[in-house]
């Protein structure tokens, strides 16, 4: 149930009123008309929680588990970047490992398995 549909009518009036916007033009001439929204891409963010989040984010307010996941994929920049040394990969590489666990702990294995695996590609590609 989406939360218009909470409160009885709302959703009449929401249609009504983009039904008379349309009508007097106003959505014409939009910058980017016709082609699709440029989305954030978050691939570690599950697809069933992505526009939440970015509801979430762009009122100012960043979840405990968007802020591990943005770390995430701090660390795995740099290394694919080949930013660090051996010592800051040790750490980057113990930093990673906590947080996938935090993430995992969270029940989301499936975002820390996808993030493990694109550490593990990033060190490889670093290693050519």
């Amino acid at each position: 149930m989406s939360l218009i549909g909470s409160f009885p009518g709302l959703d009449a009036l929401v249609e009504r009123r983009i039904a008379e916007a349309i009508a007097r033009g106003e959505f014409d001439d939009l910058p980017g008309a016709g082609r699709p929204l440029a989305l954030d891409n978050e691939p570690l963010i599950p697809e069933e929680v992505r526009v939440a989040h970015r509801i979430l984010k762009n009122a100012g307010f960043v979840p405990p588990e968007l802020e591990q996941i943005a770390e995430v994929n701090r660390l795995l920049a740099a290394v694919e970047r080949s930013e660090l040394g051996d010592a800051e990969q040790a750490h980057a590489s113990r930093r990673l490992r906590a947080l996938l666990i935090q993430i995992e702990a969270s029940g989301r294995p499936a975002t820390a398995m996808r993030a493990w695996l694109e550490y593990n590609e990033a060190l490889t590609r670093r290693l050519r």
